[in-house]
């Protein structure tokens, strides 16, 4: 029948089983939903993953409330969101998606007369025609705004409402359980993060101008979010003084409002919300020369900081508190505060990133021009930390104005100097971090300390404003970070850069090129390694560790339940602080659905609050179980490495066998597939690496290297090897968890139609031979 097919048949067939998939991924979810539901209306015991079976974990620990509160205010833990190109479909398709979720969350939650179920079908046969009539992918490609629009898109959605919710649920439920300690405010610890933007890393597309733009929208959809709370604010309370009273500071902010309708002259509360949103409108006018959604009642003056806007709104709170009204104060005014508190006037803090060969280059030039016959590319390395060190502490800038530069030094200057005005405009919490991609050495990380110096980031008297974080990627990278860090923090010049920082030193590690790399083995063991490298390394310099996993949403990079992957990490790796990468396809999966998305916000807190405290020493592996991975990992290196970087035809059997070449072709992403116009692996990025192996259903990523490695250490140890093996499994969470990723892996993976895809390489010797 299938050969029968016109080719236009044959893609509506394609279309039916792509938007049946799409169907039931929905249907998937909103049953989750409905099976959490039904649990807490049951009155089960709470679930592993949410913040209440967490805190009962903790009672029953004889945690108190303050040790708790202790936690919260020291945790910082981030899903940072990133435009990696793994999502292919449009964001209208993902619009009608929601609108079905939505059509069934009413079915489940409601009960409707024969009349009202009719109508609810309709609803829902309109929306899924209109699914259907939808173009899948997008007929031109994304730029960087679009991708920026796109990840604004999820605060709407997710963020903005659900991630108050959270607090007040947390807050909420600590009561419960603590009834004999005095009410906790818990710092605001989760936080969201992004890329989309500023992440400058292979993408020539990203500089001053969009970053500027970038941060603007950010703003807008914030403060716009504000006022649209305010104007409902406004709308709620509607007290009268002839029935209640106000605290003198209330009083005053009445007083000050410019809204003098004698309507109001009896409503305290609204005349100072009509006050606040006057001022608030004024923001958002000098910030981001933009009108608010409803015109204001008069001229006031703009807050110059978020936490001024957050103070009028503490006026309101205490007022409504100490009046008998503080049930009032716990609803959508509760919801406000935190969210200010959460997004300030910036919404998402940003990371700068950009390759440590760009900023090698970068200093080399500058160097040049300020010290003719320099050849920084020529010195090694302690005389390039000697030359940068010294910088570091003069005054003497390397930049001068006047000068004229090259266009890939200008354009990091520029973005660098762009970055010290988002924080005079917007504060410092809008651009929190610079990485520093494919770090090798210490001079990686000095070489950019100098350069955020041009731009008054970072001062010569040993300040900084700004995180630098080096990211290690590779193996041989992996296998020599903490001989870096520990030389680096050795250092004195760069140690008060850290000390200015809380002493707290951020280090991000990637998962999707380690793993093409050498293999998932591997990957993931020399992580692990270089995690309790790190712990030791900083612990002895007395530095905070803040670790970044670079996870992408397969397992192949990275990707798998982030519950068991954060539990999984060794003692002392997360420590109450943890980021982590949220990419392409994950992020709408995760946070397209206000409920999916706060059950995932959850999950990372819950796991962050569980290893920090109660991950204890006594959880550490024995050195038997150390010393067998190190055999396995040895193993399946050689055997992953064998096959994609020593057979012969690899790359050929590659690029006919999979659809890495219609990849390059989609409209996903604003970044180039290849930082290199190449076929070699070496050269392809990490993403359509993984994302061709997934389409073949082979999967070899997130498996290749692991049978090899068993069956030579089971020759290596016949005795005791396999019940060794299933030791390790039950008694060892980063085994038991490597091995849970994989089997899910190898259940999505199909030979048969791999084979299929296989038959495309017109070389059969080879073909049979890989």
């Amino acid at each position: 029948i299938l050969n029968s097919l016109t080719p236009e048949q044959t893609v509506q067939i394609l279309r039916a089983f792509s938007y049946f998939s799409h169907l039931a991924n929905i249907a998937e979810d909103q049953h989750r939903i409905r099976r959490t539901r039904a649990h807490a209306m049951a009155g089960s015991r709470p679930r592993s993953g949410t913040m209440e079976k967490a805190l009962l974990q903790a009672r029953d620990k004889d945690f108190t409330a303050a040790q708790l509160q202790a936690f919260f205010n020291d945790a910082l833990v981030s899903p940072v969101l990133t435009a990696h190109p793994t999502e292919v479909r449009r964001k209208s398709v993902m619009k009608r998606e929601m609108e079905i979720s939505t059509i069934l969350a009413r079915r489940d939650h409601e009960k409707w007369t024969p009349r009202e179920k009719r109508q609810s079908m309709a609803e829902l046969t309109r929306a899924v025609l209109t699914l259907w009539q939808t173009n899948l992918l997008r007929q031109t490609k994304l730029d960087v705004m679009d991708e920026v629009a796109n990840g604004l898109s999820y605060y709407d959605y997710t963020f903005l409402r659900e991630l108050p919710r959270f607090y007040a649920d947390l807050e909420d439920s600590l009561q419960e359980d603590f009834p004999e300690d005095d009410p906790v405010e818990v710092a605001s610890f989760l936080r969201i993060g992004g890329w989309i933007g500023s992440d400058r890393d292979g993408n020539p597309y990203v500089n001053a101008e969009i970053l500027k733009k970038t941060v603007r929208k950010q703003s807008v959809k914030a403060i716009e979010f504000y006022l649209g709370e305010l104007h409902e604010l406004g709308g709620e309370l509607s007290l009268s003084t002839r029935i209640i009273k106000a605290s003198e500071a209330l009083l005053e902010l009445a007083k000050a409002s410019p809204d003098k309708s004698p309507h109001r002259k009896e409503e305290p509360y609204r005349l100072a919300i009509s006050g606040l949103y006057s001022r608030l409108a004024a923001s958002l006018r000098v910030l981001d020369c933009a009108s608010s959604p409803r015109a204001p009642v008069g001229d006031a003056e703009p807050y110059k900081t978020p936490e001024e806007f957050r103070a009028d709104l503490d006026i309101i709170h205490h007022s409504l508190c100490d009046h008998a009204s503080s049930i009032l104060a716990n609803g959508r005014l509760r919801h406000l505060r935190r969210a200010v508190d959460c997004f300030g006037f910036h919404l998402t803090s940003l990371d700068l990133r950009q390759g440590s060969d760009t900023h090698e280059a970068c200093i080399a030039e500058l160097f040049e021009a300020v010290q003719p016959g320099t050849d920084y590319l020529a010195l090694d390395e302690e005389d390039r930390i000697a030359l940068l060190v010294a910088e570091l502490t003069c005054a003497r800038p390397l930049v001068r104005p006047a000068w004229t530069y090259s266009a890939r030094v200008q354009s990091e200057l520029d973005i660098l100097q762009t970055a010290a005005g988002i924080h005079k405009t917007y504060g410092a919490r809008a651009i929190t971090t610079c990485i520093v991609s494919n770090t090798q050495s210490v001079s990686d990380l000095l070489e950019i300390s100098v350069l955020l110096k041009q731009a008054g980031l970072v001062t010569p008297e040993g300040c900084s404003g700004i995180h630098i974080v080096p990211l290690f990627e590779t193996i041989p990278d992996l296998r020599i970070c903490t001989g870096i860090m520990d030389r680096l923090l050795s250092i004195p010049e760069y140690r008060s850069l850290v000390d200015s920082c809380k002493s707290t030193q951020e280090i991000m590690l990637g998962y999707s090129d380690s793993n093409k790399d050498g293999g998932f083995v591997t990957s993931g063991w020399e992580l692990y390694k270089a995690e309790i490298g790190l712990i030791e390394v900083l612990q002895r310099h007395g530095v905070k560790l803040r670790l970044f996993h670079g996870r992408g949403g397969s397992v192949g990079r990275g990707g798998g339940p982030s519950y068991d992957a954060i539990l999984a990490q060794p003692v002392g790796a997360v420590n109450g602080q943890i980021r982590v990468t949220e990419q392409g396809e994950i992020i709408s999966s995760k946070y397209s659905n206000p409920e999916v998305g706060r059950r995932n916000l959850e999950i990372l807190a819950s796991a962050t609050l569980e290893a920090t405290l109660f991950n204890s020493g006594e959880q550490t592996p024995p050195e038997q179980y150390l010393e067998a991975m190190e055999e396995i990992s040895a193993h399946a290196y050689k055997a992953y490495r064998s096959l994609v970087y020593e057979t012969e035809g690899f790359e050929e059997y590659f690029w006919s066998s999979t659809v890495i070449s219609e990849i390059a072709t989609l409209n996903i992403g604003s970044r180039p597939a290849s930082r290199k116009k190449t076929r070699r692996i070496e050269d392809l990025r990490a993403i359509p690496w993984v994302f061709s192996w997934a389409q073949c259903r082979l999967m070899l990523p997130g498996w290749y290297g692991f049978g090899t490695a068993i069956e030579k250490w089971l020759e290596a140890h016949p005795d005791e090897g396999l019940d060794f093996l299933r030791q390790l499994y039950k008694n060892w969470p980063f085994f038991r968890t490597q091995l849970s990723n994989m089997d899910m892996v190898l259940a999505k993976s199909s030979i048969a139609i791999a084979s299929r895809y296989a038959a495309l390489v017109e070389n059969e010797e080879l073909r049979k031979e890989i």
